[in-house]
């Protein structure tokens, strides 16, 4: 017995406010109905599905980005090209990160070797050394205590010559005016007079001179006995070992220069735009020897080695779908072939459009030869219940009792023709299932006034 595959459609925009109007659209493996006047009963398989419309997209699309700045040295595909996962698409002029990466390397060589000589025992040679430092440092210091201690005994003594200057002069004005009391005029007081002026010039300027020696004495000490601190306070971590403060700062340093380096190399990488997947370029934005426009899309590639569509499914439908179900997917492009697909995504949150909530749903369609393009506009037809080994007749020979409505068949039994009672299920153009009443096998002959005409041989 040939058995029928039926798909049942549910239409999306159709529905009534009576509970809804149904469009069936069934295919069938059996004669058709126009073939005689009686028909048998049959068993065969339901479909019921939802149908929506969308676009076909790529397994994946990828905007590629530069995301560091920098001038464009090479593109090395073009529009179409296939491409495999690693391939250079575009290149930077990477001059300037190969000069960050080799200082980066060398601030952490610098790094490292400084908290090497922290956790390292000192060196014998070491030690010998900063003792040589220090008695240097002491003896320096030495010195400028001694050159301090005569400066200031040389500015002592030119004080008590200008404290007895002084008082000279005192005396000479006192006499100078006793003189010019008595109108004496002696000349040899006045060129006495200015002779001691002019040494007690030379003597005051030498005074001046003494304690800018002072002061460059006392310096020079100052200076003497940092050096001779630093001297001894290195002399003391090589005979005690480094401070263990000392040795997490030198240990901070060199984790901060392996950051840097780490970047630097990172900064380099980026500067080679790579394919993430097998794919063909879809578009080309950047052009060699200009400067690549950081943050928008340099390369678009898509992944052709699957297709998948996504539609809107009304929320009243939604909760039929379940991943893995099947879909069928025709192609206005292709409108005689019929692809293969699952459903591979139900969003969880809906979407709002024109008042209407809708969920996005996710079709994967099965690999073949068919010539799919991006963009193409798909309609969906997906598989939410199957009704397998069900009984199935022509509605053109259902007929309904006027007085009870009882739905009911004309049955040929040899060469007799009887009524009986059925019970029918689902229904749809031409074809309605039959739940009880009726037997695989039976003979039905064509009914007058049938109940649907649709279909009427």
């Amino acid at each position: 017995m040939k058995r029928n595959t039926l798909y049942v459609i549910l239409g999306i925009l159709l529905i009534a406010a009576v509970g809804g109007v149904v469009i069936w659209r069934a295919r069938r493996t059996a004669q058709p109905e126009t073939a005689s006047p009686s028909v048998v009963v049959e068993r065969g398989t339901m479909l019921v599905a939802i149908s929506s419309s969308g676009n076909v997209a790529p397994q994946e699309r990828v905007n590629l980005t530069f995301d560091v700045p920098g001038r464009v040295s090479q593109v090395a595909v073009e529009v179409g090209d296939t491409v495999v996962a690693g391939d250079v698409l575009a290149q930077l002029d990477t001059t300037d990160m190969e000069f960050a990466v080799q200082q980066a390397e060398i601030s952490l060589q610098s790094a490292q070797l400084r908290l090497k000589r922290l956790q390292e025992p000192p060196d014998e040679a070491d030690i010998e050394i900063a003792r040589a430092a220090v008695s240097d440092a002491a003896a320096a210091y030495q010195a400028a205590q001694s050159n301090l201690t005569l400066t200031e005994h040389s500015v002592s003594v030119g004080d008590a010559v200008r404290a007895a200057a002084v008082a000279r002069d005192d005396t000479y004005r006192f006499y100078q005016n006793l003189v010019d009391r008595l109108g004496e005029d002696n000349r040899n007081t006045e060129l006495a007079h200015n002779a001691y002026l002019d040494a007690l010039g030379q003597y005051n300027r030498a005074v001046e001179n003494s304690e800018m020696q002072m002061t460059n004495a006392q310096n020079q000490v100052a200076s003497a006995s940092h050096a001779l601190q630093q001297a001894q306070d290195n002399l003391d971590k090589l005979l005690n070992g480094a401070d263990e403060d000392d040795i997490k700062a030198a240990q901070l340093d060199v984790d901060a220069a392996k950051l840097s380096l780490e970047k630097a190399h990172s900064d380099l990488e980026k500067t080679a735009l790579l394919a993430p997947f097998d794919g063909i370029v879809a578009a080309v934005n950047v052009t060699a020897h200009e400067m690549a426009p950081t943050g928008l899309p340099a390369i678009t590639l898509l992944d052709t080695s699957g297709f998948r569509i996504t539609v809107s499914v009304d929320e009243m439908d939604v909760g039929q779908l379940v991943e893995g179900q099947t879909a069928e997917v025709t192609l206005d492009a292709l409108p005689d072939v019929v692809i293969t697909g699952t459903v591979d995504y139900i969003a969880p949150a809906a979407t709002l459009e024109g008042g209407v909530v809708y969920y996005e749903v996710t079709i994967k369609l099965t690999p073949s030869d068919v010539p799919i393009r991006t963009d193409m506009t798909a309609n969906t037809t997906i598989v939410v219940k199957e009704l397998e080994n069900v009984l199935t007749i022509p509605t053109w020979v259902v007929r309904v009792d006027d007085s009870t409505g009882q739905t009911y068949v004309s049955r040929k039994v040899g060469d007799e023709v009887e009524r009986v009672d059925v019970e029918l299920g689902m229904r749809y153009e031409g074809i309605a299932q039959v739940l009880d009443g009726l037997s695989e096998g039976d003979v039905l002959v064509r009914a007058e006034n049938s109940l649907f005409q649709l279909g009427h041989p």
